[in-house]
């Protein structure tokens, strides 16, 4: 990247003109992205149909299966040396996303978009108990981010950019646009923005658009659910999202324990050959836990499974699900977490039906709220959770259900301080490679916005009055629909929208002082 880019008058000159040319790029972006993941997606596909072929056969030719066993060791030996060739590709790819929007990370675009193709292919297309959704995610956001260094874009935008890649990532993915922008701006910027806003909104529909044509308008999930619940049901929906908030805890701590026995294991081939065995085992007795499990959402919906054969598969697919990512095999949590949640509704639905019969009618209703709130639990994005659901299921009929049980699973495990799923892995990512500091300056400039909330510390406070990091200077106070420059003697008032230049190398220092400080309620 030219040094004239990382100018200080460059990077403001670029906040201040390129609101509608993000939305051309993110359009750019959009389309780049959405190809990327759609190739994805078509290959998992049709891993998938090679899967289950060669899994029927080899039960009726026995002949078949040390082959397949053998097949599995290669494909975990190949896997193995695509982590050791390039470690961020290990997991979703999410925290390592979000690791490089507050700038601790800095990966090479190229590789991921090869190691990550290549490994969770290999991964998911085995039966390891993974999703697409999270490499879908980071590819998008790599191929975002090569988009914008071919092009020599500044920083901030490159960030923005791969916003919108990530977007269109779970966009194309899931073909759920508005989820794909409510993600990106919930989990992965954190920031509401009108130039977020608009290009992410760009690349997501393009990205959707991209994928409609090669897979259909048809919604991921082909099921309908024609019946609302009556109010007489709403107490059974407030009390199954405190079971799914208490789910919730369980699933994050468990995926934790998980990760901390994997890592006990030193040679990190032998780590990624158990799930693949356990993907040749399971594959020969019990093949509906492999995969993602999106056939298995849709045979939920009969009520022909007992409760009891329900019990087994979510005891044995949330098990596998936790060795699969656990042992850092490329791969997302994502869609298995949304099967598991359907899972403990149809679970839910059986027995309280069997004991009072008030529920006749309404198990898809149940499947869809376990999706969703257990999502929330453990994401801790129920804004996402609800459209997402939603999307998939191509019905918004049933939003205020939905948002009782997401809000209801939502606050269980933030009362306990059980952290999101992907702030503990993205912890644990940076814990991991415990990078040295550099006290010297990077050079590269990057724009930081922030909003000053009610009822912060830096509610009424000047701006002199705030412990900003070294290398910071607040360039710019958006208030109502004004924007000027601030002085040191400036008072912030809550709703003020902030924009702080810095070096890149204090980026991850702001944001924490803004959400402490700004962002963060005070209870005197």
């Amino acid at each position: 990247m030219q040094e004239e880019d990382h100018s200080i008058k460059n990077t403001i000159h670029h906040f201040r003109t390129f609101r509608y040319v993000l939305i051309l790029e993110g359009i750019a972006t959009g389309a780049v992205s959405g190809a990327v993941v759609v190739l994805f997606r078509y290959l998992l596909t049709c891993a998938d149909q090679m899967l289950r072929s060669g899994l029927a056969y080899g039960k009726t030719h026995l002949w078949v299966i040390p082959i397949w066993f053998f097949c599995l060791a290669a494909m975990a030996m190949v896997v193995a040396g695509l982590l050791k060739w390039e470690s961020f590709i290990s997991g979703s790819g999410i925290p390592q996303v979000e690791g490089e929007m507050i700038g601790e990370l800095d990966p090479c675009w190229w590789k991921i978009l090869l190691a990550k193709l290549s490994g969770g292919l290999l991964s998911i297309g085995s039966g390891l108990s993974l999703g697409r959704e999270g490499p879908s995610i980071q590819l998008g956001a790599m191929a975002a981010k090569g988009f914008s260094r071919i092009t020599k874009r500044a920083r901030t935008e490159e960030k923005l950019l791969i916003t919108c890649g990530a977007s269109a990532g779970l966009s194309a993915a899931f073909n759920a646009p508005i989820a794909g922008v409510l993600f990106s701006l919930e989990e992965i910027h954190k920031h509401f923005s009108a130039e977020v806003l608009l290009s992410t909104m760009a690349a997501s529909i393009t990205a959707d658009f991209v994928s409609r044509n090669v897979f259909g308008l048809q919604p991921v999930f082909h099921f309908q659910i024609t019946q609302m619940m009556p109010l007489s049901t709403y107490g059974h929906v407030i009390l199954f999202g405190f079971i799914l908030g208490g789910m919730g805890i369980v699933y994050n701590t468990c995926l934790s324990k998980t990760q901390d026995l994997f890592q006990k294991i030193s040679n990190g081939t032998v780590r990624i050959f158990i799930p693949f065995l356990l993907a040749g085992i399971f594959g020969f007795t019990y093949p509906v836990i492999l995969g993602g499990g999106h056939s298995l959402v849709e045979s939920l919906t009969s009520e022909s499974i007992m409760a009891g054969a329900l019990c087994i598969l979510f005891i044995l697919k949330f098990s596998f699900s936790m060795i699969s990512f656990g042992s850092g095999a490329p791969g997302g949590i994502f869609l298995p977490l949304l099967v598991l949640g359907a899972v403990i509704g149809n679970i839910y639905f059986q027995i309280v039906n069997q004991m009072t019969g008030s529920l006749n009618g309404l198990l898809s209703n149940f499947i869809i709220l376990g999706m969703a709130g257990y999502f929330s639990a453990i994401v801790r994005a129920p804004i996402t959770g609800i459209i997402l659901i939603s999307e998939m299921t191509g019905g918004f009929s049933h939003l205020l259900t939905l948002s009782i049980v997401s809000l209801v699973a939502y606050v269980i495990p933030d009362m306990v301080h059980c952290a999101p799923v992907y702030d503990q892995l993205l912890h644990r990512l940076l814990k991991k490679l415990n990078p040295e500091r550099k006290n010297i300056c990077s050079g590269n400039k990057v724009l930081v916005e922030g909003m000053i909330y009610h009822g912060s510390h830096a509610e009424g406070r000047k701006v002199s009055e705030i412990f900003w990091p070294v290398s910071c200077l607040l360039v710019s106070l958006m208030r109502n629909d004004g924007e000027f420059v601030p002085t040191g003697e400036t008072t912030l008032t809550a709703g003020d929208k902030i924009v702080v230049l810095c070096d890149e190398s204090v980026e991850k220092k702001l944001h924490d002082v803004i959400e402490e400080v700004c962002e963060t309620v005070k209870i005197e």
